[in-house]
């Protein structure tokens, strides 16, 4: 217990600490995040903060973390280092989405056959359950692809991607702390007390961006807390903190990210564009086209990610399809009538001459 109260400690401070000095080599060397058509932010803003929330990451770990406890961390560290290049080499100098994709895959490969980040079930969704390893490991790599870019999609408005990182690792990390798996933990609280301190400056009007090498970190990290998450389930039998409908459970942890980009891709898809074709219909931006400002928007999709962790948990005994169908539900119709508001607001706006 004391080790990841410590870990979270740690790494506040040292990302807290590391910040300032991070904004002033920002603004001598000119590396800004510029606004543009498709920006929610109007002035030029340092985008490194990324790095100092891995350095509090990963110090943390490494420095809090139990030896007896380390196993396959060494493993999980190693895709974190592929994913804090990935990130640090687009925020300094932008690079092809071919060669983030293949890095991605390469630290989704670490973690799937290295650190055993693995789905080995469907528990029971459209009546299947255990699953062959070759599409196990298909699965695993497409999960984690999806979740690591699902967070850097939502990273468009001030203290989104923060916030919604602090609460999935606070939420699974203490999960994780009750059965026992102290390394996973330490990998969720560590994360969370870096994003926190980051969020001191992300708060508007916003000092400095995590940009791609923070916001591919959180995604990390989320994918394998959801992942492990599920599988845990295999090895706690009837514990008090089993779960039953584990993937729906893990889907309504992270129901921001993942249904914003299922949502966003879909509907480009139904437009005729390319799912990758960046736009402003996200449901941040909807929020501030209905009116709110960057922090309401954030306090109010963190809400929401509260109430439908809540469903997850409170409904996880109707089954996992009829779980995952009712949570999807929720999220296509009160995403549908953001939508509606949003349109109205434009209109009003915008009045045709």
């Amino acid at each position: 217990m004391f080790d990841i109260i410590l870990a979270f400690i740690t790494a506040f401070f040292l990302t807290y600490f590391a910040i300032p000095s991070i904004i002033k080599v920002s603004e001598k060397k000119g590396l800004f995040d510029e606004p543009g058509e498709r920006r929610s932010h109007t002035v030029s803003t340092p985008s490194l903060g990324g790095i100092a929330i891995f350095a509090g990451t990963i110090f943390s770990i490494v420095l809090w973390t139990p030896f007896e406890y380390f196993g396959p961390l060494q493993y999980i560290l190693c895709a974190f280092i592929i994913i804090f290049l990935i990130g640090a080499k687009d925020d300094i100098d932008p690079t092809g989405p071919g060669k983030k994709f293949l890095g991605q895959v390469f630290a989704a490969f670490i973690l799937v056959f290295k650190a055993d980040v693995k789905i080995s079930s469907l528990y029971g969704i459209m009546g299947v359950y255990q699953i062959p390893d070759w599409l196990s490991i298909i699965l695993s790599v497409f999960t984690i692809i999806v979740i690591i870019n699902a967070f850097n999609l939502i990273d468009g408005i001030n203290g989104l991607s923060g916030s919604v990182g602090t609460l999935i690792s606070v939420t699974l990390g203490l999960w994780f702390f009750n059965i026992d798996r102290l390394e996973i933990a330490c990998v969720a609280f560590s994360l969370a007390g870096s994003t926190i301190a980051f969020l001191r400056y992300n708060i508007t009007p916003a000092k400095i961006f995590m940009g791609d090498t923070g916001s591919l970190l959180l995604g990390t990290v989320c994918s394998i807390l959801a992942i492990l998450f599920i599988e845990s389930q295999n090895t706690i039998g009837d514990s008090y903190w089993a779960v039953k409908s584990a993937p729906s459970v893990a889907f309504g942890i992270l129901i921001l990210p993942l249904f914003d980009t299922l949502r966003v891709f879909v509907g480009r898809i139904i437009k005729g564009k390319s799912p990758f074709q960046p736009d402003r219909t996200h449901i941040h931006h909807l929020l501030l086209d209905a009116g709110m400002s960057h922090m309401q928007a954030t306090f109010t999709l963190i809400l929401v990610n509260v109430f439908f962790i809540f469903i997850a948990v409170m409904m996880q005994n109707i089954g996992t399809l009829n779980l995952l169908i009712l949570i999807i539900g929720i999220a296509v119709l009160l995403s549908t009538m953001l939508s509606i508001i949003a349109s109205n607001k434009r209109k009003v706006k915008s009045p045709k001459a």
